[in-house]
């Protein structure tokens, strides 16, 4: 409506065009879902170097990750993904009718919500019952029918715990599953669960206005910042004579295309591709290995960024280079702009400090970095971000007041 039809209507016509918009709205965010499940299908970090599908989604929307991580979380209620080791869906009939656009968020959730509680064998005539109540009734009725439905097929509820187990002061449980993923659990007194807490407080803390992560990624940033920290620690005790490290082999053939996989310590294993952020930041021992793998030589074990070189990368960049991001020097990382395992240069015109999470980012997505004229980094964005691919830097870390 232009504004000459808006100031003519009356009152009747204004609502009417607020419920087509409303339709329109409710039907493009029902199809954004299945679209987010497609791409979850096919694999996001196949198609678009993030990591997750609510990552890729928050930079798409510019929207906080909450709020992205709850858009995909529904979407993957709402839509079957076509993958045989796929979860199925919730309340698929709820994803058939969103996409007509009658469907309000807060009555998604609402259905979602009961449907989930009530059990599998009952889903679908209980999910049937509260669509067709919510045509009349509003998110709060039907939310009260869902109740009544779980009360009627489960009127006992959960059945209490007989015994409550003892709590340990201290144990920790560290696993490395089959996926290659590490699974971490423990109980601990509330004096060491103080000082944990105040630690990854400390580290977990937002890099920025634009700072994304749900609380449970910057804890779990946190405790990866803490293990970085304690290892790098002088303190630190030796492991049969040596400093604690991890070693990760890899093929110089594999490491310069990045196909391929390394081995991680004693039994993990990594793509090449992730063999190569380690790299840009390592200790380097060249050696060559017989058909068996035996080693037949060994080189000098080298730092490839020496002492002096990081402190001048500290003194340029202050810190995470990435745009926005506050993370301090003693949190980062030198990456080769141009891999040295390509022939780039360990020298600052081809280095940027980076914090872990930005590390990996730039290594496994669209973004670029560049070394400016005026001798400062600067990060250009994929093109399905910004089709210009604007330079953009990061201008939270003040330069050195007695700078140039």
């Amino acid at each position: 409506m232009d504004r000459e039809t808006v100031w003519q209507a009356d009152a009747e016509a204004l609502a009417d065009r607020i419920v087509s918009l409303l339709t329109v709205v409710r039907s493009a965010e029902a199809e954004i879902g299945a679209l987010l499940v497609e791409i979850e299908s096919r694999g996001v970090q196949e198609l678009f170097g993030y990591r997750t599908t609510a990552r890729l989604y928050e930079h798409l929307a510019d929207i906080p990750h909450a709020a992205a991580t709850r858009t995909v979380t529904r979407a993957q209620a709402l839509h079957p993904a076509h993958t045989l080791d796929a979860t199925p869906a919730v309340a698929p009939a709820t994803g058939t009718a969103a996409l007509t656009g009658r469907l309000s968020t807060p009555m998604i959730d609402t259905i979602i919500d009961a449907v989930s509680r009530i059990p599998a064998t009952h889903r679908d005539d209980a999910e049937r019952d509260l669509l067709a109540f919510a045509a009349e009734g509003g998110h709060k009725q039907v939310a009260a029918l869902g109740a009544r439905i779980l009360a009627h097929l489960d009127p006992d509820g959960p059945a209490p715990e007989d015994t409550e187990p003892a709590t340990p002061a201290r144990e920790l449980s560290l696993r490395r599953r089959r996926t290659g993923t590490w699974e971490l659990t423990g109980r601990f007194d509330d004096e060491t669960g103080t000082r944990a807490s105040a630690l990854l407080d400390a580290l977990a803390e937002r890099r920025g206005t634009d700072d994304l992560r749900s609380p449970h990624e910057r804890y779990g940033d946190a405790f990866s910042d803490a293990v970085d920290l304690a290892l790098n620690s002088p303190d630190l005790p030796a492991q049969a004579g040596e400093r604690v490290h991890v070693m990760v082999a890899v093929s110089l053939t594999d490491l310069q295309s990045g196909l391929g996989t390394a081995t991680l310590g004693d039994t993990g294993l990594i793509s090449a591709a992730d063999a190569r952020l380690h790299a840009c930041d390592c200790k380097l021992i060249p050696a060559v290995l017989g058909s068996h793998s035996e080693p037949l030589d060994l080189g000098r074990a080298r730092r490839l960024i020496s002492p002096g070189l990081r402190r001048a990368l500290f003194l340029r960049d202050r810190g995470c280079a990435f745009p926005g991001c506050h993370r301090p020097p003693r949190h980062c990382q030198g990456h080769h702009i141009r891999h040295w395992a390509e022939g780039g240069l360990t020298d600052l015109a081809n280095l940027v400090l980076l914090c872990g999470h930005h590390h990996r980012l730039l290594h496994r997505s669209g973004w670029q970095v560049r070394i400016a004229p005026d001798g400062h980094p600067e990060f250009l964005p994929p093109r399905f971000l910004d089709k210009r691919r604007k330079p953009r830097r990061n201008n939270i870390h003040q330069p050195l007041p007695f700078a140039a």
